[in-house]
């Protein structure tokens, strides 16, 4: 068996991001921690580098597309593919995340059932 993907979910909303993490650690492809806030989640990637990042974009202090050009700039974690989850999903919006570089938008609310296929299937198409 191949290892684990292992999945950063970044949000600051407890009751969200407590419901993405048990969806995605139903999976057992998946090793999931979870982050408050953009810059616990820049500290985290020093320790534990993730192979997907699930990234709220609406969060206090530092944003999603913030957090995500710091992940960019940095050179150990340039490569990890970001995903916004948002409840910004006009075609405009989309268009502005990915031409930040994400490597998709996950609408929210999500589906907890179907979660951690959308999360494998992004990353999937990522190293397609």
């Amino acid at each position: 068996m191949s290892e684990p993907l292992k999945i950063l979910y970044v949000d600051d909303e407890d009751d969200i991001r407590e419901i993405a993490v048990m969806a995605l650690e139903f999976d057992p492809a998946l090793t999931v921690r979870s982050c408050a806030s953009g810059s616990e989640a820049l500290a985290t990637v020093t320790d534990w580098l993730p192979d997907l990042i699930l990234l709220d974009v609406m969060m206090p202090d530092m944003d999603g597309p913030e957090t995500l050009t710091r992940l960019q700039q940095a050179p150990e974690t340039a490569a990890v593919p970001v995903v916004f989850t948002t409840a910004r999903t006009q075609p405009e919006d989309i268009d502005r995340f990915m031409s930040l570089g994400a490597a998709g938008v996950i609408s929210k609310p999500f589906d907890p059932m179907t979660l951690a296929e959308q999360a494998r299937d992004l990353l999937a198409k990522r190293k397609s």
